[in-house]
């Protein structure tokens, strides 16, 4: 199975660069071996189980509530059973199709 999760998490009353307080989320990510592609705009774990996948979220709510009065979550999970690797693998169905 993989839990693929793309998801948001910030303060939202520390300013207009909030990457400080980003970067204590994506290091517990790291330090759990998870794979995960950071964007611009969210970044994307995948998880063998969802129960995995909802646990980084409320990790990530619990570190970031310590520097926090308000937190701001957004998060989407595309769970599919009998595969992993989706991280990789779906970009690179796209680019087969389109030749990049």
């Amino acid at each position: 199975m993989s839990a693929l999760l793309n998801f948001a998490i910030f303060p939202t009353d520390k300013g207009t660069s909030v990457s400080e307080y980003v970067s204590k989320v994506i290091k517990m990510i790291k330090d759990k071996k998870y794979s995960y592609q950071l964007t611009s705009m969210g970044t994307i774990v995948e998880t063998a189980t969802v129960d995995e996948a909802l646990e980084v979220i409320l990790e990530s709510y619990k570190i970031l509530e310590k520097f926090s009065d308000r937190v701001y979550i957004t998060a989407t999970i595309d769970i599919r059973k009998n595969s992993d690797n989706r991280i990789l693998s779906k970009i690179e169905s796209i680019k087969n199709k389109i030749d990049l």
